[in-house]
């Protein structure tokens, strides 16, 4: 992290602090599960397309991370370490090895956020396996908690490369 620039390390913390704030405006009852993983993996992809640094949505899940925790947002205590840097570590992934096709393609960027939202079944379940469920009953509610985290994680994936694009527009960021 010693490249990151000001403007860069800002613009992360950004995407963090929103990131949270989303989830804190989602704490409503909404008895839908999932719904935040839509402004997670929306701000995740955006720090990752907006910073040239193969580990920016990494940095910026551990930061929300750290946020969540010290505001004792959600369960798990320590563990929802996990839930943010797992889908970060998969979409830093999936930048590195897709490039700057990733940030330009709807399609790409669904793909990606596919994958991210998929590794909150292990997160779920270790949690789940850890308050002494059944194996059964494990399986089953991560499961559930999985799907729907994968559809609105691509919901918000799809707004990314109109995003991305409208900034270069207006000079926001360089082009790629």
């Amino acid at each position: 992290m010693k490249s990151l620039s000001l403007k860069d390390a800002m613009f992360l913390g950004f995407c963090a602090v929103l990131m949270i704030a989303a989830r804190a405006a989602l704490r409503l009852h909404l008895k839908i599960p999932g719904h935040s993983m839509l402004f997670t993996l929306f701000f995740l992809l955006l720090a990752r397309g907006c910073v040239r640094n193969n580990l920016a949505a990494s940095f910026t899940a551990l930061l929300a991370g750290i946020m969540a925790l010290i505001l004792g947002m959600g369960k798990g205590g320590p563990l929802i370490l996990i839930k943010y840097l797992l889908p970060a570590l998969v979409v830093d992934a999936m930048a590195v090895v897709l490039a700057d096709s990733l940030f330009q393609s709807m399609l790409l960027c669904m793909l990606t956020a596919i994958l991210a939202a998929s590794t909150r079944f292990l997160s779920d379940s270790a949690m789940d396996v850890l308050a002494g469920m059944e194996f059964s009953i494990v399986v089953r509610h991560a499961g559930l908690q999985t799907a729907s985290n994968v559809v609105f994680g691509s919901i918000g994936a799809l707004g990314v490369p109109a995003v991305l694009r409208k900034l270069r527009a207006f000079g926001a960021i360089e082009p790629s």
